[in-house]
């Protein structure tokens, strides 16, 4: 008889591609994992994995049954999710995934607010790039999502939160006046910094730097925008800074930040789930409450931009 301990494990396996890591990553040892593959193998009569030597490769049945074990195993965590939190909202553990150009500005404030409003919740946080996060997501790993919209996966269902422009920061000495309004022609490429392959604020802002010309804007890259705002301090080159983020990133007095003529960049937050997922009601009830926490403060009208460092604009000077 098929078990759902077996296709956890032969997931993994497929996941993995190595029995050693896919037991270490189930927390069992490798004969028990084994044992339990071949067992699988057995009550579906089929093999389902070559073993070479250092490596494993699955059969074209083995491909398909992983398929289908993933598809099994999501069902079963909505189940369980549909029996557990059923009753009332946002009880219990929620595995909540976010962009790393979010974290550290949005956590601050919506964590507290969770603690206090549904005292019997308790998130567990994966921090990591879109691609990633929609990839566990589909898989059942993660709950919900907190990222940059549209997301194409037809499996997955997404809400607004808010809208979060765009400022061009530059350093200080920067010769442009602070009531200046830029343009993506007023973006010297070759001087642009950016978050390495893979973040999607990257993919926004070469979106919009390229739009006016046609052609993909280069320039140096880093790990996390903290590193960005220092090489701008520095006078190494310009970026594009989130508005979300400017409180945090933008204290030195060595950066100024610019607005661009509206219609402004930017980038549309929301919070995606699996269409199948029983817990729709969390996550309507999660993204009000991050929408009214933030509020004004976490996407602030175009009118008033946030305050900052070495000039720059505090108010809309028209």
């Amino acid at each position: 008889m098929t078990t759902l301990r077996q296709l956890r494990y032969f997931t993994a396996l497929a996941q993995h591609r190595h029995f050693g890591r896919a037991a270490q990553a189930s927390g069992v040892t490798q004969p028990a994992l084994s044992m339990q593959i071949r067992d699988l193998e057995l009550a579906l009569g089929v093999v389902l994995v070559e073993r070479r030597r250092g490596e494993i490769v699955l059969t074209q049945v083995g491909d398909e049954v992983a398929r289908r074990a993933d598809h099994i195993l999501v069902a079963t965590r909505d189940l369980i999710d549909f029996a557990r939190h059923g009753s009332r909202p946002l009880i219990g553990r929620l595995n909540l995934g976010i962009i790393p150009t979010l974290a550290p500005y949005v956590l601050p404030k919506i964590l507290p607010a969770l603690q206090r409003r549904y005292p019997e919740l308790r998130i567990e946080l994966r921090e990591t790039q879109t691609a990633t996060l929609i990839e566990e997501l589909i898989a059942g790993a993660l709950d919900a999502v907190l990222l940059a919209l549209p997301v194409a996966e037809p499996d997955i269902e997404t809400i607004h939160l808010f809208d979060d422009a765009f400022l061009l920061a530059v350093p200080a000495d920067d010769p442009r006046p602070a009531a200046a309004r830029m343009t993506p022609r007023d973006i010297d490429e070759q001087r642009l910094i950016l978050l390495e392959e893979g973040h999607c604020l990257r993919d926004q802002a070469l979106a919009y730097c390229s739009g006016a010309r046609g052609d993909q804007a280069v320039g140096l890259g880093a790990t996390s925008l903290a590193t960005v705002m220092q090489m701008v301090a520095n006078g190494y080159g310009i970026t594009l800074v989130p508005r979300v983020a400017v409180d945090v990133e933008v204290r030195d007095e060595r950066v100024k930040l610019l607005r661009f003529f509206s219609p402004e960049p930017g980038r549309a937050i929301g919070l995606a789930w699996r269409r199948t997922s029983p817990r729709k009601v969390d996550f309507v009830a999660l993204g009000q409450l991050v929408t009214e926490t933030l509020g004004a403060a976490g996407a602030r009208s175009a009118s008033e931009p946030p305050g900052g460092a070495g000039g720059a604009p505090a108010r809309d000077p028209r």
